[in-house]
This record gives structure tokens, sequence and C-alpha cells, in this order.
């Protein structure tokens, strides 16, 4: 964002030079980047919302699993749009409204 201020900007970091960064980086008012919405639209898309197994995701994003761990998964967590659960991973309501998509009844 620093270099993005300094190149199109006066070098004043804004919230108007930080949205315009970070839109050029693919990032969107979650923070997801491509990879995070990959994961999760896979989960909603593909598996129903889940309970869907790692190795599922995995492959489904062709992704290694280490890396949907140890990368990808903390800030889903941790911002609350993924749950882990011992059945698999799983989509929460956060998921389905940020994606506009109707949670389905459980």
């Amino acid at each position: 964002v620093r270099d993005y201020a300094e190149v199109k900007g006066n070098g004043e970091i804004t919230k108007a030079i930080a949205d315009a960064a970070l839109r050029m980086l693919d990032v969107d008012q979650a923070g997801f980047d491509l990879m995070d919405r990959k994961l999760l639209e896979a989960i909603l898309f593909k598996f129903g919302g889940g309970p869907v197994g790692l190795d599922n995701v995995a492959a489904a994003i062709g992704e290694e699993r280490d890396t949907i761990e140890d990368v990808l998964e903390p800030y889903l967590i941790q911002q609350g749009y993924l749950q882990r659960t011992p059945r698999g991973r799983i989509a929460t309501a956060l998921a389905y409204q940020h994606f506009g998509v109707a949670m389905p009844a459980s």
C-alpha cells in the first residue's frame, strides 16, 4: 500500500489510496484475496456448505492441505467465516452472507 501511495499519490496513505491498492491486489472489503474466496466458494458451492474434509477441499481448489491449514484457514476461522469440526470444514452464516447466498435450512 505504501508503494502504491508513493507511485499513484503523494506518498500519503489515505482511505481512498488504501482501498485502491487493495482493489489492485484483488483484496475485497472482508480482506479476502483470491485464494480465500476460492476456498470458501468451494465449500459453499461444490460441497453445499460442508462439512467437507480437508483433502477434498485441497483437491477442489488445487492447493496443498498444509497451505490451507496454515495460511488460509486461520484468518477465515478468526473472522468467523469458517469452522473446523470433527466431521470437516463448514461455512458459517457469515460466509453465506458475504457471497450473497441463502443459507440452507438445518
